[in-house]
Formats: C-alpha cells, structure tokens, sequence
C-alpha cells in the first residue's frame, strides 16, 4: 500500500510540475488534469477515504448550486469509473503474476543449502576453510567459494557464527542439473608461518598462505 501510494504521489508531483509550466497546449493541459483527478479519485478508493464528486471537466460539484440528481448520477459514474480502474489494476497484476511464473517455469533455478558443523583437520595454525562447486569433467569450479576462517583452537574466527555456519549455492539452472557430475569440493589453505617447525625468532613468519588439504564428493 506504501508503494502504491509513494508512486502516484510522484505521478501527481510531476504532472502538477507539467500543468505549473504553462506551456501544454490547451488540449493536453485538459487531459493532463483529467488523469490527475482520475489518479486522486483512485487513491482516495484504494484508501478508503470519501469519493469527490466531480464534473465533466474535473472541477468538484458544488452542492449548493447542483441538484441532488444530478450529485447521485455523478456519484454513480464516478464511482463506476474508480471501480473500472480497480479491476484493470488487478487484471494488470494477475497478468504479471502469470507472466512472472511462466518465466520461472522456463528457466527453473534451484539451490544447495550447506551447513557447516565442524572441520576436523589438525592443521596446528588458523585456516581458511573455502567450499565450491566443481565440474569434474571440465576441470572448472562452477560456483564462487564460501569462505570461513577458522582458528588455530578448532573453532570459527568469528566465534559469534558458531553452530551458524550456513551458506546457500544459488542459480543453479537447467543447464547445471544436465552435468553428468557435480562435486563438493573443499579446501584447506594454512594461514601462518613458513613451516611449522621453523622456532627461530629472527625467521619467523607470519600470514603466509599455504595449501594444507583438500577434500570432495564423488558427485551430487
């Protein structure tokens, strides 16, 4: 309701801004206004405040000087008016659900939900832990990598995701589920010194990435 509200209140800012120039000649400045009073009848339904009579022109009927014929026949076509634009809206919005959905269906997408429990690699150092997709066939990762640095302790870095180690593969379409094979391939990469061994003090290093281990699925 916000929305629709927000997008004819910008309707309304720029046509006001259009008929304020002067310069739309007399006909379009009469069917300008007609569009705008027809959008502020609109909203006024759509929210559930009170309908304003209006003559052919736009201009509001006053009921000191119009008969009350002529206010109920007025009413009635307004209202029918305001009716006819309601069910137009929602025609309009069934036909994009329709649209939308028969799109969705041609070009089906699914996902791979992964949850992260516990890495079970005596690495001695913090590691960074990266999780893809691999295309064995044509040797190429098909998904970007879900990173998730873990520490020397056996725990995540940012121990406030413990136990909430998710990620979700998206987009993956019809093309992908046709691959004969799809891995899970997880790798290790030691974050630290040169060699673990290495005591001496004016030697030693630090933040250097390793390759340490790599683990994967036969296929999905």
């Amino acid at each position: 309701m916000f929305r629709s509200v927000r997008h004819m209140i910008y309707d309304l800012i720029e046509w006001r801004s259009q008929i304020l120039s002067g310069t739309l000649p007399q006909d379009e400045l009469k069917e300008l206004k007609k569009k705008v009073t027809a959008k502020i009848d609109y909203g006024n339904r759509i929210l559930d405040l009170d309908l304003v009579v209006r003559d052919e022109d736009g201009n509001i009927l006053d009921p000191e000087q119009t008969s009350t014929i002529s206010l109920f026949r007025a009413h009635e076509i307004a209202s029918k008016q305001v009716e006819e634009r309601l069910q137009e809206e929602k025609s309009q919005k069934q036909n994009m659900d329709i649209n939308r959905q028969a799109k969705f269906a041609a070009t089906p997408s699914f996902a791979l939900f992964v949850n992260l429990k516990n890495v079970v690699c005596k690495i001695g150092e913090d590691a960074e832990v990266l999780m893809s997709l691999y295309d064995p066939l044509e040797s190429k990762f098909i998904s970007e990598n879900y990173l998730v640095r873990w520490s020397s302790c056996g725990l995540p870095k940012d121990i406030d995701r413990l136990h909430n180690l998710r990620a979700v593969f998206t987009d993956l379409g019809s093309k992908d589920l046709k691959r004969e094979k799809i891995s899970f391939v997880c790798q290790i990469v030691r974050v630290g010194r040169m060699e673990l061994r290495d005591n001496n003090t004016r030697k030693l290093t630090s933040g250097l990435r390793r390759p340490f281990g790599v683990a994967g699925t036969s296929g999905l």
